[in-house]
């Protein structure tokens, strides 16, 4: 799958048909990489089994149950695991949630509040680095979208020289080529981000 990232990015176009320009740092989006800081305080506080009661909810330990339940299926089944698991949770706008208009939140932030489209692209992506994906064969994509006339995140995945679409938008991963009314801004991952341009 890294292989088929990196030959894809050397190459044009990009994702959804578009020209990538590689940034370096990620210093441009804090929501992102706080959501990142969060997410290992997370980790490090529920390395343990949390036990449910009628009064203490174990957000955390739903997700890390659904990555056990995959950790033995095949990439393919993984990546379908994950995106028909997470497009089955409510859509919740940020600012019912956060009382603010665009919050990034970590996946146990999700179990426990549910989320926007950046929320379903951010968990799904965790999910499949838990499951051994690399970061660089998948990136947050920010669209716009043509249709709607409103911003949009998705995540992408590069499989076997494909770009695999998770969409909390789409019941079924698709391949990037087959969706028209995208345009991406940028995109993301752990290394670095991408600037996109019309081709």
């Amino acid at each position: 799958m890294a292989d088929d990232a990196e030959a894809a990015i050397k190459g044009k176009p990009g994702i959804f048909n578009t020209i990538e320009i590689k940034k370096k740092g990620l210093k441009p989006f804090p929501k992102w990489t706080g959501a990142m800081k969060r997410f290992l305080n997370e980790k490090q506080k529920n390395d343990g089994k949390c036990k449910p009661t009628a009064r203490k909810k174990c957000y955390y330990q739903t997700w890390a149950n659904m990555i056990d339940d995959l950790r033995d299926k095949g990439p393919w089944k993984q990546i379908l695991g994950v995106n028909k698991f997470m497009n089955r949770a409510p859509y919740v706008v940020d600012k019912m949630n956060w009382g603010v208009k665009d919050y990034w939140s970590t996946p146990g932030q999700f179990f426990a509040k549910y989320g926007d489209c950046e929320d379903y692209a951010i968990v799904k992506f965790l999910s499949l680095r838990a499951l051994g994906i690399p970061s660089k064969s998948m990136r947050i994509v920010v669209v716009q979208d043509l249709n709607l006339k409103i911003a949009h995140a998705v995540l992408a995945i590069y499989v076997k020289g494909k770009v695999l679409v998770l969409d909390n938008q789409i019941k079924k991963v698709v391949e990037s080529k087959t969706i028209r009314h995208y345009r991406p801004i940028f995109s993301l991952n752990e290394e670095g981000w991408w600037l996109h341009r019309k081709a």
